[in-house]
Formats: structure tokens, sequence, C-alpha cells
């Protein structure tokens, strides 16, 4: 059912809607719809987080979903894999040969040289991440592990804290001292910054701990310019510091946590001058960090994705996440620790994942190794067949690039995409598949910085014939002849399922009254008088914070260390219990760490070939301090090629002092196809893991640069 809101002076409805990228902020969005036709997105002024403002990226979505390059109608590959050469065809005959495709794969290999491919291109509950599980667990295929965002810190964080939705958001405001550690918030999560200046107003410090002096650095009280991948040692430092000059809340600490001795066991010998050598910190800043984060009660630290993207980030999140209990900031409203709050959120994920249909024992693979696995590196038996994306663009966004593109073009490779665009992924399909937009589709967004379910309502039918995921897959499960109910379910049906109404923290809300207004807060306390932890009552076994883990398991450290590099780099296993990891191997060929954080003006690989956003971003550029540009011959606008022994890309070089020597910055999200050499900075990524949750080493990559 689509509730009209209101009809504006113009003849204009306007339509609930919930931005459906992946960002924490998910945004409450009016759509504006005359003639049947999207003509205006705005943010709404009445959602204290949205509060009326949308980002760069979607304040003009209307000019998104009428992209007059948009896909519109089943398309089939009529030239050679990556030329975009296409015919249109019926949507019957699309799905009867992927159904014909497919049964003869399983005829011959099984289910297994299937996998699908799909990630968080949509965040939506019902058309995002886990629409596509029922499908591909009772057709037998290969289960897709999907860890490369926040795996490695969730884990961290969860062996601590437990699942704990940690300090509100808009508690900030209360805070005296805050701590944006790895985290752009300005560019990845803008709208929780008014709480954050407001906290400032009233006089709290804000500090940004980040190698790069981006956005959000740039207008904090304090920048400590941290070099990638140490941030574990700079942790156990304000450690030992906190301990050795008795700053700690002792009695917090006896009553509410377990580990104390051990931890500062472990940090013995990480002294403000032993990692300042590490960090490239100076030691009394690290002493200083220290006083002041004890001192100005309540202090906050909130971490950001970027963090567990080394070998360390795990152990790093552990680390990190247990400091607000050893100055007991968890006492005091806006004081703790804030990652992501989803835990806040009572969802029936299995009704969403359906495990109960996968085969026994199923085989997974991690979409991490995709490259090596589509290419033959990595032996699969039987080998992958048949890939199907959806709400992903792995040609983009994955790592080994230049495998992805090998594997893609293997003739003997199925490939169906269903897309809203030509992508350098969708290029190499065998079919593509048209997709609605969130404009086009029912759902309701659980979003992961926040404590708003946003309802988005269908505003307007779809363009040409897309359809939307649950629909693909109903009409997938119709063609392989699944039954299942789940598969007979509508997308009301499916959202009134999703969630445990009779939870406290549903408490008045339905789906009919998200229907009426659009979203609605959990029951949980207000802003003003929450503060989770106050008197411990962590979701740990031990129900207190753990500086030594109970869930610690298959060789990982009990109490959290610096990890500085892997002994077991390709598999991520830990080794184990041992003081320190052993430092990685750096080939000298290749001296300079490349980072690659999300855009400003893209959404990893979304509205890269929008014009607004494109004459934002301009091209690739690669940033590098004047240092390592005068080495190498380098000016300001030079083409440049960035390469290690994975692959290269192009870019224009930017000198700035805004990174430090010995690191070079792009961003996420140019398309090859787009850019000069055909490929972006995924062309340079390891395959490899971090230390926990099978977590992504994006910010583990040494380069060289030369200018061309």
């Amino acid at each position: 059912m689509t509730i009209d809101q209101n009809v504006v002076e113009d003849g204009s409805r306007v339509f609930h809607g919930a931005c459906p990228h992946d960002c924490p902020d998910t945004c409450a969005v009016e759509v504006k719809v005359r003639d049947g036709r999207v003509v205006g997105v705005r943010g709404r002024h009445d959602h204290p987080f949205t509060d009326g403002r949308l980002c760069v990226k979607v304040n003009h979505f209307e000019e998104r979903v009428n992209h007059p390059d948009r896909v519109l109608y089943p398309l089939r590959r009529t030239g050679p894999k990556g030329g975009g050469q296409f015919e249109r065809v019926a949507w019957s005959e699309a799905i009867a040969e992927i159904g014909n495709r497919w049964r003869a794969i399983i005829a011959d290999q099984g289910a297994q040289a299937i996998l699908p491919c799909g990630y968080l291109g949509n965040l939506g509950l019902l058309q995002g991440l886990n629409v596509g599980d029922p499908f591909f667990n009772r057709l037998g295929a290969t289960v897709s592990e999907r860890s490369f965002c926040g795996s490695g810190a969730t884990t961290g964080t969860l062996m601590t804290l437990g699942a704990t939705p940690g300090t509100e958001p808009e508690s900030f405001v209360h805070s005296r001292y805050i701590i944006l550690w790895a985290c752009n918030l300005i560019s990845t999560g803008g709208h929780h910054w008014p709480f954050i200046a407001e906290a400032r107003r009233r006089g709290a410090k804000i500090v940004v701990i980040d190698p790069v002096r981006g956005r959000t650095a740039r207008q904090a009280d304090w920048h400590l310019p941290i070099r990638p991948g140490t941030d574990g040692a700079l942790a156990l430092a304000l450690v030992n510091v906190l301990a050795t000059e008795g700053l700690v809340d002792r009695d917090y600490i006896d009553r509410h946590s377990t580990g104390f001795e051990a931890l500062v066991t472990r940090a013995a010998k990480y002294t403000p001058e032993h990692v300042a050598a590490i960090t490239g910190l100076a030691a009394d800043d690290i002493r200083c960090l220290a006083r002041e984060y004890a001192a100005a009660q309540p202090s906050v630290i909130r971490i950001g994705v970027a963090l567990e993207r080394h070998p360390g980030g795990g152990n790093a999140a552990r680390l990190i996440a247990g400091l607000p209990a050893l100055v007991g900031a968890w006492r005091h409203v806006g004081g703790g620790f804030l990652y992501m709050p989803i835990a806040a959120f009572p969802v029936h994920w299995d009704r969403l994942m359906r495990p109960e249909l996968l085969p026994a024992p199923p085989r997974v693979l991690n979409l991490w190794k995709l490259g090596a696995a589509l290419s033959g590196r990595l032996p699969l038996d039987p080998p992958i067949r048949s890939l199907f994306v959806y709400n992903c663009n792995p040609a983009v966004t994955l790592p080994r690039q230049d495998w992805i593109m090998e594997g893609l073009a293997r003739d003997d490779l199925f490939t169906v995409v269903s897309e809203h665009f030509l992508t350098d992924t969708a290029r190499y399909a065998d079919l593509v598949l048209p997709a609605t937009m969130q404009p086009e589709h029912l759902d309701v967004v659980v979003p992961w910085g926040h404590l708003y379910l946003t309802y988005n309502a269908r505003a307007v039918a779809a363009a040409g014939e897309a359809v939307p995921n649950t629909e693909l897959f109903r009409r997938l499960a119709r063609e392989m002849e699944f039954d299942d109910a789940c598969f007979r379910a509508t997308d009301r049906e499916l959202l009134e399922q999703s969630f445990d109404w009779s939870h406290p923290a549903l408490a008045d809300i339905d789906l009919e009254r998200l229907e009426r207004e659009g979203y609605a807060r959990l029951a949980l306390p207000d802003a003003a008088h929450w503060a989770p932890h106050a008197e411990g009552g962590f979701p740990t076994p031990s129900g207190r914070v753990e500086f030594a883990a109970s869930l610690a398991a298959d060789g990982n450290f009990v109490v959290p260390a610096y990890r500085q590099g892997l002994t077991t780099h390709q598999d991520g296993a830990a080794v184990a219990e041992v003081p320190e990891f052993i430092p990685p191997c750096v080939d000298p060929a290749y001296p300079l760490t490349v980072l690659s954080p999300k855009s400003h003006f893209f959404i990893n690989s979304n509205f890269a070939n929008v014009a607004r956003q494109l004459a934002h971003a301009g091209e690739q550029t690669v940033t590098i301090h004047p240092i390592d540009a005068a080495a190498r011959g380098v000016g300001d606008g030079d083409r440049v090629e960035v390469r290690n022994a994975r692959g290269a890309f192009q870019g224009t070089a930017r000198l700035s002092e805004d990174v430090l020597p010995s690191v070079v910055l792009t961003v996420l999200g140019h398309w090859p196809g787009r850019s000069a050499g055909g490929r972006g900075v995924n062309a340079v990524t390891d395959d490899a893991y971090a230390d926990l949750g099978r977590a992504p080493l994006f910010s583990d990559t040494r380069v060289e640069i030369r200018r061309l």
C-alpha cells in the first residue's frame, strides 16, 4: 500500500522515502512526484537526524532515477565480453535462458558451480544484502561470504563489548571530549556532525585520529596524523599512560570488566616514546591525549570502518573499544563508544536469509577471493561456471582487479547482472536485467548509524520493465520450480515477517505506523537520558567489558595485541598467543602506502557515472606529499602511474601536506572504463585478510609511483 502524503501547489504529490545507500545516516526523504515522474527529493525537516538535509551525493537523486543511460529492459550480449553490445529480449526469454543454463550446469557439475555475488548496493531490508539468500540456499549454490566492510571491527568490538548498540549518536551533544578515530565523518556520515558541532559549542573538544587531513580533520580542534596501520600501538600507549599515571576509574574496572591486569601487562612496553617511533606521533601528544581523555567526562570515541583495513585492524578495534571502561566514560550520558548501533534493531535475520534451505554441508567462498576464483588461481571443485551479480559492482569494488576482469572475460562463465546501468561488471554479462531504484519499490531501511527505522513507499511505477530484487528472485524461483512459502510471500508480507514486533524496542511501532509517518525511533530512552552501561550490563558472556576475551578462539589473542603484520597472510589465521606479530616483509620496490577511502561525491561506485557528481569529483587524483613527489620528479597536475606487482592505475598528481610522507591518497569509486588506463585503485589491492572477521586489507597496499 502506497501512502500519498500530500498534494503541493503545483499538483505534485510527496511520498515517504528512505535513502538506500550504504551510509550510516539512512536519511528520511520526501520524494516529489509529478505526472508519474520523480521530479525532486529533499531531506525531511521533521526527522531529528536527517534534519532537512541530504548529502551532495543524493541531493539530486531524481537525476539518477531519470538518467538516460538506465537499463530499462532485459538485455542479451551480442558482441565480445566487455564490449557493451546488447540486444533487448523479453523477461520470459531471459528467465528461461537462465533456468536452462543453470539446469545444464547443475546436471554437469552440480549447483555449487553457481555463485551469487551481492552486497550492499542497496541497504534496504527487503531489496538489500539478504534478498538473494533464500533462493541461492534453495538452489544449493556456493554460499557467498561477504566480509569486506565492517566484519573485522565488528568482530573486535563484539569480543570486547558484546552486541551493544553503544553510545546513542544524538547523545554526543552531551560529550565533553570526542575522538573520531579513522572516521572522516563529514564525507561519510555527515548527519552526525551537527550533534558533534553542538557539543563543541557547549565546550567539548574534538580530536581526529587519521593519517589524512581530510574534511573532518580540518574541522577538528586537534588532528593526530597517525601512520597507517599503527592504531593498535597508539591504543596500547593510551592504556600504558592511563595505568601508570593512575588515571583509570578503578571502581568501574573492578565492577564491570575482566582482564584488566593482563591488559596492563600487555601495554607495559608501549610507552609513549616507544609508540612515538611506531606511529609518528610525538610522545608528549600521546600523553596529552590520554590525560585529556580521562579528565574530560563524558568522553566518547567513534570509530570508522577504515580502522579494520590493515593487518591488525580487528585487534585495534578491540583495544579502542575497551578504552571507555578504563576511564569510566560509560557512566555518563554521552560517554562511551560508537561503531554500528544495528544490534538495537530486533530483526529476524534468519527469516531474511532462510538458512534452513541450505544443503548440508554448503560450500562457502568469500567474495574477497572472487578474482582468484574466477581466474582459476584458487582451485575449486567444481569451478565457478555461472556468476549472478546484484547490488554489487565487483569490477570496481573488489581487489585483484586484473584477475576479476580476466575471470569475467571467460567464454565458459555464464554471467547475469541485475543493474541500473551498464557498469564495468555489466559490460561482461551474458544477460543484464533491469532493477528498480528506491522510489520504485517498497522497503524499510535499518540504519547502521542511528536508531530510526525508515519507511520507503513505492512512489512511482518502475521505469521500463525494471523489477524489484524481491520480484526478480520470485521469478527465478518459479522458473526453478521452487514452491517454498518464502518465494510466494509479497513484499509487505516479507516486511511483516522480518521484525520481532513484540520486542520492547518496537513498542508502539508497527508497519502501519511506518507507512503513515515514514519513520520511527526505537522505543529506547532518549538521547538526554540514555547511558546504556552506566551500571555495566554488557552483552558479553561475562556481562562485563572483556579485556581478556572469552570469545577468543582459533589462535586469536585472549588479550588484544598490536598486530603489525601477519605471519599467515593469505588465509588470515592468527598465530598462537605472542606479545606482538612479526612485522610484514615490505618490498623495497614499493615503499609507499596507498589509502583509498570513500569519495565525498560517490558511494563506492554509485554516482560515478552521473554528470553532476563527476563535475564535482573530477577525474581520478593521486595525492602525494611534496617530499615523495620531489624524489620522483612529479609535479602538481602531472599524470602518474601507481603500480605494484598486482597491477597499476593512473591518475593526476596532487601535491599536498594533507598526507604523510610515504602515504598516497586516492578514492574508491571511479569506473575503470571511464578512467585513463582502464583500471582503478583496486588493481593494486591484495586479496589477503586482516586479523579478524576476514576483513579486507584496503589500507595495507604498498606501491610505487612514476610520472607518465
